[in-house]
C-alpha cells in the first residue's frame, strides 16, 4: 500500500461527499415535481409523453397501484427484449452478422437487463448486434435504473406523508427521472468518454495485421453512451466482453476515476434526497456515514490484501513488489483497481476493470460480502436506499426490544405488519443465494461450469448465485456460464432479488404513508446520529455474519488458509 493510493481514495470520498448534497437536491425537484433548470426545455416535452401515453400526471396511486404498474411496464420491457434478442440475425445494424441467441441466453439476458442486473453469459462484441447493445441493452439501462429510483422515491414518501393513501405515480416517476436526470447528465458524459477517445460510432469494424500476418478485426461500436448509462445507472453491462478493463471501455486513468464517482453518484445523492423529503438532513447523513463505514472498511481490507504478493508466485523467484497484480491493468495498479471493486460490488453496479477471479482469497471475499449485505452500500439507484432502510427498520425494532418500547422510525411505529415484509424482502436473498449455489455444486450440470474443483470452485458457484440475487452482474471470470442450467438459474435468481424486494418495500411505504406521526418523547431513539449509525451497521454486519459465514469458510476463507500453507486447488 502506498501514500497515493491512500490518496486516490481518499479524494474520491471527498468528491463523493461534494457531490451528494446539489444532486440529493435535484432528485428531491424531480420526486416533488417542482420546476428544475431544465423545465423551460424539457417541460414540453414531458407533458406531450403524458398526453401520448394517456397519463394524468395529478393522480397518483397507492401502493397496489404503483407496484402493478411497475409489473406491467417491466414484463413489457422483458418480452420486447427477449423478441428482439431472438430476432437480432434478422435485423439491421449487424455488422458482423451475429446469430440469434439461444432461448435460455435470451431468457437469461432480458432478465439481466430488465432487474438492473446485466449479468452477461456472453461475450458482448462478439455476440451482440448494434441494435440488440443500444435498444434492446442501452434502453433497458436507463429504464431499470429510473425504476429503480421511482422506488426509492415511492418508499421514502411512505416515510414522509402522514395519514395517506397514495405513494406517487409510477409513470411520473419514470418519465420525470429520465427524461429531467439520466438522459442529461448521460448525453454529458457520452460526449466526455469520446473526447477521451472511447469509440461512438455505427462504422464497420476495423481490420488489422497481426505481428504474425493474421488479420483480425476490431469490434468498433456505439459504445461511449451505452458506458455512460452502464456507470451512472449502476448497470455495469460491458459492451465488450472484457467490461471496464477494455482499453475502448476505459482508454485512460481519468475516464477510470470518473467512472467509479459516477457509480456512487445517485446512490449517495438518494441518501441526501431521503433526508431532505422527511424534514431533517441529519436522516440522511446518518445513512451516508454508515453506507459510508462500510465502504471504508471494505476498500481498506480489499486494498490491504491485494498489496501483498501472491505467495506460490514468490516461491517460483516472481518479483511481487508491486503486489498481486495477476489478473489487473498496470495502468491503474492496485490502489484504483481495489476502489474500483469495491464501488462496483457496493453498488451492484457490476463493471469491473480487473478480473476478480485472480484476487488473492480475502481480496476476492470483500466483493462477495459487499453483494451479500443487499447492495446497501450506496447500492444500486434507488434499490440502495430502500435496501438500508429495510435494515433501518430492523436496528430501530432492536432498540425498541431494547428499551421495551413499541419501535418508530422518524415518527412512524413500526409494527407486526412492516417487520414481516421487512424480514421477507431480507431473507429472500440469501434464500437464493445460497439455496441454488447448494444445487450447483453438487450437481454435473453446475459443476461442469466450474474452472476448478475445491474451495476456489466452490467461489465460483457462490458469486455466480450472490452477484445475481444481489443485481450486480459481476463474476468469478473461471465460470462457464452459458448453459441451459445456469441461465435458468441465474435468471430465477435475479428477478427473486429484484422483485421479492421492491413488492414487500412498496407495501410497507403504503402501510407507512397511512399512518400519523408521533411526537417525540424522551424514550424515542434518535436515528440522526452516531447511536444510530453503530447500530445500523452492528445489525447489518450480525445478520450478514450469521447468515452468510458458514458459507464463506466453505470457499474463500479455507483458500487463504490453504494458499498460506503453499496449497492451490
Amino acid at each position: 500500500m502506498t501514500f497515493i493510493g491512500w490518496v486516490q481514495i481518499a479524494l474520491f470520498c471527498a468528491v463523493i461527499i461534494a457531490i451528494t448534497r446539489p444532486l440529493g437536491g435535484y432528485l428531491t425537484a424531480l420526486a416533488s415535481g417542482t420546476r428544475t433548470f431544465l423545465s423551460p426545455v424539457l417541460g414540453p416535452v414531458e407533458r406531450g409523453i403524458y398526453a401520448m401515453a394517456g397519463i394524468r400526471a395529478d393522480a397518483e396511486q397507492g401502493w397496489v397501484g404503483y407496484a402493478s404498474a411497475m409489473l406491467v411496464f417491466k414484463l413489457l420491457c422483458f418480452l420486447a427484449a427477449y423478441a428482439m434478442l431472438r430476432l437480432q440475425a434478422g435485423l439491421p445494424l449487424n455488422p458482423m452478422g451475429q446469430s440469434a441467441l439461444t432461448p435460455d441466453l435470451a431468457y437469461n439476458t432480458a432478465v439481466s437487463f430488465l432487474t438492473n442486473t446485466n449479468w452477461q453469459s456472453y461475450g458482448g462484441e462478439s455476440t451482440m448486434s448494434n441494435a440488440s447493445q443500444m435498444v434492446a441493452l442501452t434502453v433497458q439501462n436507463f429504464v431499470s435504473a429510473a425504476a429503480g429510483i421511482a422506488i426509492a422515491m415511492a418508499f421514502v414518501r411512505g416515510f414522509a406523508r402522514r395519514s395517506a393513501a397514495t405513494i406517487g405515480n409510477f409513470w411520473v416517476d419514470l418519465t420525470r427521472i429520465t427524461l429531467y436526470g439520466l438522459l442529461p447528465i448521460c448525453i454529458v458524459f457520452t460526449l466526455f468518454l469520446v473526447w477521451q477517445g472511447v469509440p461512438q460510432t455505427l462504422g464497420a469494424y476495423v481490420d488489422a495485421t497481426t505481428l504474425e500476418g493474421a488479420t483480425q478485426s476490431i469490434a468498433l461500436g456505439p459504445v461511449a453512451s451505452q458506458e455512460a448509462i452502464k456507470m451512472l445507472g449502476t448497470n455495469g453491462g460491458g459492451f465488450f466482453n472484457a467490461n471496464s478493463a477494455h482499453p475502448f471501455e476505459n482508454p485512460t486513468a481519468l475516464v477510470d476515476y470518473l467512472q467509479i464517482i459516477s457509480i456512487f453518484a445517485l446512490g449517495a445523492a438518494l441518501t441526501n434526497m431521503f433526508g431532505r423529503m422527511v424534514g431533517n438532513e441529519r436522516q440522511g447523513w446518518a445513512i451516508f456515514a454508515a453506507m459510508g463505514v462500510l465502504f471504508l472498511a471494505g476498500v481498506s481490507v480489499l486494498y490491504w490484501s491485494e498489496a501483498h504478493a501472491n505467495p506460490l508466485l514468490t516461491a517460483l523467484g516472481m518479483d511481487g513488489s508491486l503486489g498481486n497484480m495477476e489478473g489487473k491493468e498496470l495502468r491503474f495498479g492496485i490502489a484504483q483497481t481495489a476502489l474500483f471493486s469495491t464501488v462496483t460490488t457496493d453498488a451492484s453496479c457490476g463493471a469491473v476493470n480487473a478480473m476478480i477471479e485472480s484476487f488473492l482469497p480475502l481480496g476476492g471475499m470483500v466483493p462477495m460480502i459487499n453483494i451479500m449485505l443487499g447492495e446497501i452500500i450506496f447500492g444500486g439507484v434507488g434499490s440502495g436506499l430502500y435496501g438500508f432502510l429495510l435494515f433501518a427498520i430492523v436496528a430501530v425494532f432492536v432498540a425498541g426490544l431494547m428499551v421495551g418500547r413499541t419501535p418508530e422510525y422518524l415518527g412512524k411505529k413500526i409494527e407486526a405488519r412492516e417487520i414481516k415484509m421487512t424480514m421477507l424482502a431480507i431473507l429472500c436473498l440469501p434464500l437464493v443465494m445460497l439455496g441454488f449455489t447448494a444445487i450447483a455444486v453438487v450437481v454435473d450440470a453446475g459443476t461442469s461450469a466450474l474452472s476448478t474443483s475445491g474451495p476456489h470452485g466452490f467461489s465460483e458457484a457462490l458469486y455466480a448465485y450472490v452477484s445475481a440475487a444481489g443485481n450486480n452482474g459481476s463474476a468469478f471470470a473461471g465460470i462457464s456460464a452459458n448453459t441451459p442450467f445456469w441461465n435458468t438459474t441465474l435468471g430465477i435468481g435475479m428477478m427473486v432479488g429484484r422483485f421479492f424486494v421492491i413488492i414487500p418495500a412498496l407495501a410497507i411505504a403504503g402501510a407507512m404513508a397511512r399512518k400519523k406521526t408521533v411526537p417525540a418523547s424522551a424514550g424515542t431513539f434518535p436515528t440522526d446520529g452516531p447511536m444510530f449509525v453503530a447500530l445500523a451497521v452492528g445489525v447489518i454486519l450480525i445478520v450478514g455474519g450469521l447468515t452468510f459465514f458458514p458459507a464463506l469458510a466453505l470457499g474463500p476463507i479455507v483458500e487463504h488458509f490453504a494458499l498460506a500453507a503453499g496449497t492451490v486447488y
